[in-house]
């Protein structure tokens, strides 16, 4: 067993987790074999390159005219998930993860992302595959048709301080992430569902810990935001009956949760359609006096301002809708009205951002091929994405 000296560091997380020494110290232990086992399979966590450098940065944006390299097109897989949870035995449609795996590379996808690890029980491996086992499994059908698994919208903990079982899952999701060589591991939902500063205080504390532990084993751990997280942050003026504040000083949730994170350990995954969504519903707010004012959010400038922050992007695309409270329907990538022109031309760094094509409407029940159709549309669309003159 590798021998683990606690530092200062190490102390001040344990204290923060709520964990003894001994406890502390198998887990560190874990995760860092799980981060010492990757490369043997063939992984090459990025994290271990010096500092907090964005990988192809000193490469510049001008090499090429696509604004999304083809070895950075990727997908979220729940975009298919009709597919993947689809009986083999009962359909001629590509079914379970090897299946999908195969037609998404046939498109040309070279990157996926995992949102979770369930499929089939008829497919190969079975049903459940959130194992050491499983991910194996995995690792081998995602080399076999030349796809890098980035992320998983996975298990981040809701409890804080941690219980032990919280621990105990977290890393074994770590391990799992080596295992498939993901360079990210994160979840589908906002750090909290609060307007509260006091709660985002809380949530940047949970992450700060959690992403320090996600550092120990090679990997950047990741919150993947809805439009919700965009809204104003209630921290002033008069406090209400339970004596929380009902007014804002304007700044945005999640832009207070990229000042307490910590840039080291804590990263963010923009949802560019939610972000979008949030830019129509969330453009006035009440001041600590009382006035009314405007800010218009912009997505890229956000991106802009703290790019090494944002290495996954989920690609969705919408029409406009104004009466359905969100100000725009979801369709196929490359199909609605979002200018992804300009936004990746904007927020640049094409070498290292990630973009996973989403669509979460695109399976259907009666076109039981149509979530597959809408991938290969998607792919194509941000392959001809160019760079203006």
């Amino acid at each position: 067993m590798t021998d683990f000296r606690e530092t200062a560091a190490d102390e001040a997380l344990r204290a923060r987790l709520g964990i003894n020494r001994r406890r502390f110290l198998s887990t560190c232990t874990a995760v860092a074999a799980g981060a010492i086992a990757a490369p043997v399979l063939g992984a090459a966590p990025s994290f271990a390159q010096a500092g907090n450098r964005i990988p192809g940065e000193s490469e510049g944006d001008g090499k090429g005219q696509d604004l999304v390299p083809a070895h950075k097109r990727g997908i979220i897989l729940y975009t298919v998930r009709d597919a993947t949870g689809r009986d083999p035995l009962s359909s001629d449609l590509p079914s379970g993860f090897r299946e999908v795996f195969k037609e998404l590379a046939r498109y040309g996808y070279k990157q996926v992302e995992f949102a979770g690890y369930g499929q089939h029980a008829n497919a190969p491996g079975g049903a459940n595959l959130e194992s050491v086992a499983g991910a194996k499994l995995l690792r081998g059908w995602l080399d076999e048709y030349g796809l890098r698994a980035q992320g998983n919208h996975g298990f981040i903990p809701s409890s804080w301080p941690l219980s032990t079982s919280d621990i105990d899952t977290f890393k074994k999701h770590l391990e799992i992430a080596n295992i498939l060589g993901m360079d990210h591991m994160g979840t589908g939902g906002d750090p909290t569902g609060s307007s509260y500063k006091a709660d985002w205080d809380v949530a940047a504390d949970k992450w700060n810990a959690l992403g320090e532990i996600a550092h120990r084993a090679g990997l950047k751990l990741y919150t993947h935001n809805h439009d919700a997280a965009y809204g104003f942050l209630l921290d002033g003026g008069p406090l209400d009956a339970q004596g929380r504040p009902t007014r804002s000083s304007g700044i945005r949730k999640l832009e207070y949760f990229l000042q307490v994170s910590d840039p080291r350990t804590v990263w963010l995954e923009m949802d560019i359609f939610w972000a979008h969504v949030a830019q129509y519903k969330f453009h006035t707010y009440t001041a600590h006096d009382g006035s009314q004012q405007e800010n218009v959010f912009d997505p890229a400038a956000l991106v802009r301002a703290h790019n090494k922050r944002y290495p996954l992007f989920h690609a969705k695309d919408g029409t406009r809708n104004d009466t359905n409270g969100m100000g725009y329907d979801m369709v196929p990538f490359g199909e609605g009205v979002i200018d992804y022109t300009t936004f990746f031309s904007r927020v640049g760094r094409k070498n290292y951002h990630n973009p996973m094509v989403e669509q979460d409407n695109a399976p259907s029940g009666t076109d039981l091929g149509q979530s597959l159709k809408y991938a290969k549309t998607g792919y194509d669309n941000m392959a001809a994405l160019r760079k203006r003159h």
